[in-house]
């Protein structure tokens, strides 16, 4: 336990005291994101590079910290050294395209092929993929190929959601932490210390960094930011899930390991799934900008940026409650309770944002 006070602490602190200088760099060299486009909704110059620092902390925390020492047998350390190296090949890939994006831009479809560039090195390589449904559906093992299929369609999705919800102050940092905070918190249970210090690394950078992101945010994190913790959260989900039970005790084994994950990034894959919908059936690209995300909508209501990314913390953090009832349901009944939450959110949304177009007499947005 003390290892990973220290690792949450020295990312927190990478953060805490590199980022004012950062601040001071982009903005001398412009590195700055102007509000010059509808959709956005800051109203002055803000840095745009600070995945910079999130990803420096998380990785020197991780590195500084990892203790192989207690890895007694060969085949353990073979896989814990392994994963490691594929864990920094991808994400320093990933890394440099979004500070490419962040500085002179990138395109979607460059940004959608070194996603699958990434995906594919992940599942082939590190073998780090999804082997089973474990009871969703009542479906246990899956074949090679739909594990590889899964696997990789898992990998873009949870990425792209993460980098979808940066779009208000203090959004996908706060997401992220909660969702890493969960994630390390359950390898604590399951006596897996690796994982849970990268997930510990992770959201100590991201507490940091939500200091100077949270509203009105004075740096955001960019691509290099979005799509780094959209990767390392990916990774751990797929860690979680396929965790063996064997290793768990009673209390875990019961509750479906696919459901913690689900619950813990329900908020980024709720509000990617609807806006895919929404453009899918205005014939634009999915990976087209505008403001129908769900927190816009919240904004639209009359809502403050802090008061926006609360009520979706605390969505986030019910949800995760919610999961935990997968002790006394099967897994499929536990993922409908977890739709079912996520049916009231944005139920919720939406009626709120009717309400306030009604009295404010507003025309829809992007209609």
């Amino acid at each position: 336990m003390a290892i990973l006070i220290l690792v949450f602490i020295t990312a927190f602190a990478v953060v805490l005291y590199s980022t004012p200088a950062l601040i001071k760099v982009a903005v001398l060299k412009r590195l700055i994101d102007l509000p010059t486009e509808d959709r956005k909704v800051h109203k002055r110059a803000v840095p745009t590079i600070g995945g910079i620092i999130i990803y420096a902390a998380t990785l020197f925390s991780f590195s500084l910290w990892y203790n192989i020492d207690d890895l007694h047998e060969y085949d353990q350390i073979y896989e814990s050294v392994k994963e490691f190296k594929i864990l920094v090949a991808t994400s320093l890939v990933l890394f440099f395209v979004g500070v490419k994006d962040d500085i002179i831009g990138t395109s979607p479809v460059k940004k959608l092929f070194a996603n699958i560039l990434v995906g594919l090195i992940l599942v082939l390589m590190g073998d780090i993929r999804i082997t089973g449904l474990h009871g969703v559906f009542g479906i246990s093992e899956i074949p090679q190929w739909g594990s590889v299929f899964l696997s990789l369609f898992t990998y873009i999705v949870v990425v792209n959601a993460m980098n979808l919800i940066d779009g208000i102050d203090g959004l996908a940092a706060g997401v992220g932490f909660i969702a890493s905070s969960v994630f390390g918190t359950w390898f604590i249970f399951a006596n897996e210390l690796t994982l849970a210090s990268l997930s510990f690394s992770l959201s100590g950078a991201l507490l940091g960094f939500l200091i100077f992101n949270f509203s009105p945010a004075r740096i955001f994190m960019g691509d290099s930011g979005s799509l780094i913790i959209g990767m390392f959260i990916c990774v751990l989900s797929i860690k979680l899930i396929e965790y063996p039970l064997s290793r768990l005790d009673d209390f875990w084994i019961r509750i479906s390991n696919p459901i913690i994950v689900i619950a813990a990034l329900i908020y980024p894959l709720t509000d990617t799934l609807r806006i895919f919908v929404i453009r899918a059936a205005k014939g634009q690209s999915p990976f087209a900008a505008d403001r129908n995300h769900l927190h816009h909508r919240l904004l639209d209501c009359g809502y403050s940026h802090v008061k926006t990314v609360i009520i979706i913390y605390v969505y986030s953090i019910i949800t995760v409650a919610v999961s935990l009832l997968s002790y006394f349901m099967s897994p499929s009944l536990s993922l409908l309770a977890i739709l079912a939450c996520s049916g009231l959110f944005i139920m919720f949304v939406h009626l709120s944002y009717l309400s306030a177009l009604k009295k404010r007499r507003l025309s829809p947005v992007n209609k």
